[in-house]
């Protein structure tokens, strides 16, 4: 299954409705084939697609709206799965509603889910309820245009939520039919859990040119479960083998990049043999820029990443944007009145111009702390005896 849009109306603390385009909406010349993926005739994915924005600006929560759709699609349970936190706001009754459209090799499908938050009234106890779903599909010889891909006016609707199907819980996506039934799935690495607490996060005996990139130091690093305890046996040249059985004890021993390195290169790993997604909080963090440019630009590398995986990834980090050849793979995350995304091709139309510049020039508005906060900081600290 390939994501090619997700839009979701309803979401509290947002000001619009959150959209987000995997489909390369400018255009694509010859050059840029090579870094994106092609999902059918001349329909492209960007393979690595950028949420930035000041703090609190609401980045992980549009991450967290990603990988709750994401999950949603891939059969969970929306109440297990962890990014529903997003809608602990929600009131009774009120509805959020998911459009996800997706490739599943054959058709472009559309699914319209209509959730709500459900409060018992007499323990007060809440869970999340899909009311309504419905799904339609079209053939591909069908699409003229890349805005026509998503119009299904004309689409005859093959599935929809009957109430009266007991066989499926209240939780659970009506696609988990057409799942089963096409053997299909989305592969995910969500490191979401993952962002303020540096733990090694994969097991196994890690790539040897993968610990040099990392920490020269480094002979050998194998991590495995052994009657369900972790055994981790680490060796530095020169020096004696270090036996451990606690991936916090590794902290004492590796620095705060080279535990978060390897858990996203495996992740990413993954990724790729998968051609699934990968997602990531605040990415600079424990890595210096050099490692991060690395980690995009091997997603962008079709010798690499050879089946289209993509990473998804926030940052406060304006240079990385410099890595992106388009626009259109960088969206702009702003918090004033509610959140608010931009994809940067809608405000930016030239793709030589420096956008780490043109976001740090606050060109795009609301991209750099507010003049005055910066002022009434700095009388705060002139002040302080």
């Amino acid at each position: 299954m390939k994501l090619l849009k997700i839009t979701v109306n309803g979401l509290p603390h947002f000001k619009d409705v959150l959209d987000i385009d995997f489909v390369a909406q400018q255009r694509v010349d010859d050059d840029d084939k090579e870094r994106l993926c092609n999902v059918f005739s001349n329909i492209y994915v960007n393979k690595a697609i950028s949420f930035i924005g000041i703090n609190a600006s609401g980045k992980t929560t549009i991450l967290k709206a990603i990988s709750f759709v994401m999950k949603m699609l891939n059969n969970e349970s929306i109440n297990n799965i962890q990014a529903k936190t997003i809608m602990d706001d929600l009131d009774d009754k009120q509805q959020v509603i998911i459009t996800s459209f997706f490739f599943d090799g054959t058709y472009i499908n559309k699914l319209e889910s209509f959730i709500e938050k459900e409060v018992n009234v007499l323990d007060g106890s809440e869970k999340l309820i899909i009311r309504d779903e419905k799904l339609w599909s079209k053939e591909i010889g069908k699409i003229k245009t890349k805005k026509n891909m998503f119009d299904f006016a004309d689409s005859d609707l093959k599935e929809k939520r009957d109430s009266d199907e007991q066989y499926l819980m209240d939780d659970v996506s009506i696609i988990v039919a057409e799942n089963k039934k096409k053997n299909m799935s989305i592969f995910i690495c969500d490191m979401l859990e993952w962002t303020d607490h540096n733990i090694l996060n994969v097991l196994g005996r890690f790539p040897k040119e993968l610990l040099t990139f990392l920490d020269p130091s480094i002979e050998y690093l194998e991590c495995s479960l052994k009657e369900k305890k972790v055994d981790i046996r680490l060796k530095f040249y020169g020096k004696e083998e270090i036996v451990i059985n606690s991936s916090r004890i590794l902290e004492n021993y590796l620095s705060s990049g080279t535990i978060k390195g390897l858990g996203v290169f495996m992740s990413a790993t993954f990724a790729f043999i998968e051609g699934g997604y990968l997602i990531i909080d605040e990415i600079e963090n424990h890595f210096n820029r050099e490692i991060v440019a690395t980690l995009i630009r091997f997603f962008m590398d079709k010798k690499v990443n050879k089946n289209g995986a993509t990473i998804l990834f926030s940052t406060h980090y304006s240079e990385l944007l410099d890595e992106f050849d388009r626009n259109d793979s960088i969206y702009v995350v702003r918090n004033k009145e509610g959140i608010g995304v931009e994809n940067l091709s809608n405000i930016l139309k030239r793709n030589d111009i420096k956008k780490s510049e043109v976001y740090d020039s606050d060109y795009l508005g609301g991209t750099v702390p507010a003049y005055e906060a910066y002022m009434a900081l700095k009388k705060v600290l002139i002040s302080v005896k």
